[in-house]
């Protein structure tokens, strides 16, 4: 039997504006995508540290987090650096996570207009 290690798993996605419905939809859709592809379940997750770009300030990444069920896993939310021609209205995740996955099974998710951060990954 294989033991269950920490991981780290990465996500992003976009919203069409800095609203806080549009920030919390985006979230939640991107941990549903996150959870769904790696075949995780809630007690798996350990900690989810969000950063958005400077220009969404609306709301908190956690806030949506929260609403779809993560109200009880460790939360954080920082600002990303404003680098110029960085992508706009962007939501980054990193998920800590145990899994019995080797890191090359794991399913980094990038949706939205945030595909183009990873063109490398399938969808």
């Amino acid at each position: 039997m294989t033991s269950a290690l920490l991981r780290g798993l990465r996500g992003a996605t976009t919203c069409a504006a800095d609203t806080p419905d549009l920030i919390a939809e985006a979230t939640g859709e991107l941990l549903d995508a996150i959870m769904e592809r790696n075949a995780l379940g809630h007690d798996d997750v350990v900690s989810i540290v969000f950063t958005t770009s400077p220009d969404l300030t609306s709301a908190f990444p956690a806030a949506g987090a929260r609403a779809v069920g993560f109200g009880d896993v460790p939360l954080l939310c920082a600002s990303e650096i404003d680098v110029p021609g960085a992508m706009a209205r962007c939501i980054r995740v990193l998920l800590h996570v145990y899994t019995t996955k080797d890191r090359g099974e794991l399913r980094h998710v990038y949706l939205r207009n945030a595909q183009a951060l990873r063109d490398d990954l399938p969808e």
